[in-house]
This record gives C-alpha cells, sequence and structure tokens, in this order.
C-alpha cells in the first residue's frame, strides 16, 4: 500500500468508526432512552468527527469554502460535543455554554486566515482548542467519577481516555511548532501525520467504549437505586431499611451505638376514607418533605409499609433520639395537608429506642421502638414515647 493510500485508508476508518458510534448513540438515546442527553451529545460529537474529516478527505474535490474553514470549525465542534458529554453521563448537566464559547472563538480565529499555502496556523488553533476541551473533559470526569465511587474503589482511571486525547492534540501542537515545515494536511504522507491517525483511530474506538461503560454503571446504579427505594416518597424501602439496620447492628457489636425512630402518621385510615387515596399519598409524601431537614447524611430513613416510617440513627443515643422525635413531631403538626382548597392537620406519633447489650440482633431493637410506638398511639397521639 503506498503512503498516500495509506493515510486515506486510515481517515477512512476513523471516519466509519465513527459513523458507526453515531447511530449507536442515537439508537441508545431514541430507541432505548438510555441517558438520551449524554447519548445525544455523543452521537453529534462522532457524526461531526465523520463530517469533519469527510470535508478535509474532499479537499481539493468539492470547493473550498466548503472544505477549509467549515471542516476545521466542525473538528472544533466535535471535541467540544465531546467534552459536555462527559459530565451529561456523569453528573445528568450538559453545559453546553464553555464548549460553545470555545467553538466560537476558535471560528472566528480561524476566519481571516488564508488556506492557500501555508496552514499551520490552523492546525495549531484546531490542535490548542481541543487539547483545552478534552483538559477539561477530563479533568471534570476524573473529579465526578471519584465522587460517585463514595469510598469504594475508584472508576477514575476511566477518564484516561479523555487525558490520552488531550495529550494527543497537545503534541499536535507542539509538532507544529517545533517541526514548522510539516504539512497540516492529513491526507499528506509523513510520520507524524500517521502516527497521529493511528492514535487516533484507537482513541476514537476507546473513547466510545469507555463513555458507553460509564453509561452503562449509570443505567446499573439507576437500577439498584429503584430496586432499594419506596416509589412513593423515595425513602429506602423495607428491604433496604432491614440490611441497614442490620449493618447498624453489626457495627453496635464493636462498640458503636444507634437509636431508632419509629413514626406513623396519626388517624391516615380517616383521611384515606374521607378525601381519598391520592390526598393519602399526598400526605405522606409532605410528611417526609418536612422530615427531611431532621435527617442527616448518615442517617437512615426508611418506610416500612403503610403509613410507618422508621429512621435509624448511628452514634445516637436514646437522649439525641428523642430531640429529633421532638423537633420531627413538631413540623409535621405544623403543616396541614392543603387540598381540594381545604386544610387537613396532620400529626404523627413517635416511639424511639437505643440499641441495648442484650439486643440479639437489629429487629429487637426495632420491637422495643415499634412497642413505644403503640404507646405513643394509646395516650392520645402526637407525641413521642421511649
Amino acid at each position: 500500500m503506498t503512503a498516500p493510500s495509506q493515510m486515506l485508508t486510515l481517515l477512512a476508518a476513523i471516519i466509519t468508526v465513527a459513523g458507526v458510534a453515531t447511530v449507536v448513540w442515537l439508537s441508545m438515546a431514541l430507541l432505548a432512552r438510555i441517558a438520551p442527553r449524554a447519548s445525544l451529545a455523543m452521537a453529534g460529537a462522532n457524526a461531526l468527527t465523520a463530517l469533519a474529516l469527510g470535508l478535509h478527505v474532499l479537499r481539493g474535490v468539492l470547493p473550498d469554502a466548503l472544505t477549509r474553514w467549515p471542516a476545521d470549525v466542525l473538528a472544533v465542534a466535535s471535541f467540544a460535543m465531546l467534552s459536555a458529554a462527559v459530565p451529561a453521563i456523569t453528573t445528568r448537566h450538559l453545559p453546553w455554554r464553555p464548549a460553545a464559547a470555545v467553538v466560537a472563538v476558535a471560528a472566528l480565529l480561524l476566519l481571516p486566515l488564508p488556506y492557500d499555502g501555508d496552514r499551520r496556523w490552523q492546525d495549531r488553533i484546531v490542535s490548542a482548542a481541543a487539547a483545552l476541551l478534552m483538559f477539561a473533559a477530563s479533568m471534570s470526569a476524573w473529579r465526578h467519577l471519584r465522587v460517585a465511587a463514595d469510598g469504594g474503589r475508584t472508576p477514575a482511571p476511566l477518564a484516561s481516555p479523555l487525558f490520552l486525547i488531550a495529550l494527543l492534540m497537545t503534541l499536535r501542537f507542539v509538532d507544529s511548532l517545533l517541526q514548522p515545515g510539516n504539512t497540516a494536511d492529513l491526507r499528506a504522507p509523513s510520520r507524524s501525520n500517521l502516527a497521529f491517525l493511528w492514535a487516533a483511530l484507537v482513541l476514537t474506538l476507546l473513547q466510545n467504549a469507555t463513555l458507553a461503560f460509564l453509561v452503562l454503571m449509570r443505567l446499573i446504579r439507576r437500577i439498584e437505586r429503584l430496586m432499594e427505594r419506596d416509589p412513593l416518597t423515595d425513602t429506602l424501602n423495607r428491604r433496604a431499611f432491614d440490611q441497614a439496620l442490620a449493618q447498624a447492628h453489626a457495627w453496635f457489636m464493636r462498640g458503636r451505638s444507634y437509636a431508632l425512630v419509629m413514626i406513623d402518621m396519626d388517624r391516615f385510615k380517616q383521611l384515606n376514607d374521607t378525601l381519598g387515596h391520592a390526598a393519602g399519598d399526598a400526605a405522606l409524601r409532605q410528611m417526609v418533605t418536612e422530615l427531611q431537614p431532621c435527617v442527616r447524611e448518615v442517617d437512615r430513613f426508611g418506610r416500612l409499609g403503610g403509613e410507618e416510617f422508621c429512621v435509624l440513627l448511628p452514634d445516637t443515643g436514646i437522649a439525641g433520639a428523642a430531640l429529633v422525635a421532638e423537633r420531627m413531631r413538631a413540623l409535621v403538626h405544623e403543616t396541614p395537608l392543603r387540598w381540594l382548597e381545604q386544610d387537613w392537620p396532620l400529626s404523627a406519633s413517635f416511639g424511639i429506642a437505643e440499641a441495648e447489650p442484650g439486643d440479639a440482633n437489629g429487629a429487637a431493637v426495632l420491637a422495643r421502638a415499634d412497642a413505644a410506638l403503640y404507646r405513643a398511639k394509646k395516650q392520645g397521639r402526637n407525641v413521642v414515647q421511649e
């Protein structure tokens, strides 16, 4: 294979990979509805890459007005889309404004430059803009992936393909400064162009595979969350709360205390019978919202069934649990349910218990808290009992 043919073959391979990736990402966004915002951004990044390289290959065949400045701007835009897609995967936020600003600045810098003769400055602008966008995206991905690890094995190294793309574009920029005799035309047979295209082909494959894996991780986390959350109130479901309680009791056996606050909405059946089940659901959601300020990040808030909830308070004794429960009681009582232009008073009863040395498991503590809740109901409701 002659050298020019080899360059064109590599360019065609990158265009093909980007084209196939565009179709795959579009299918994920529009058909499977998997991370649609991030998937659309990735589809756009690959489509722009294929279009920019396609126009580059067609220089001399199509008019220069279509294949020169537009191709370079599209190349920068492809990196901008990729840099915006990464946060969309890790944080569900698509930060398009900074990326769009880089594309606009690059387009304005490229506009007055001549495309006949020396085109090294065009190559430098494109390479510098791409490196800036990729370094920003890789740092953002690294930070967010470390946070997502939440103390476990960090997936932050998954951001390395973005670092490598940034490094590749930086080397392309430096090469244009150190070896000004090199041409910016990727079709021209040269060692630097050959190395660049091989690296670009590998990284195009790697970046799409890595980001697809990140999307899959996000989907798995979402499924895990759905499996452990109550769909009505977004608190822990019974299974997830029991697991948290068992873990807390295991820590208690090693010397770490915990307490439970059982919560039961008062006269919930009467509310349902009078206003309907939709109002009952709204009352439960409102109560959970009112109680959230009392729940620390380390606490576990779960729905045990019906109108009954429980809060697990690590490193808390009975006195601390009593203070938390009293604050919760006051918050629920102070805010009536507004339903169909009328106010319905809400209140809840609370039972508290602390883990004790004789407790064989968390179920024993839960049983004492439940017994205390029953006494609170017998006492007239809207009270805290231990």
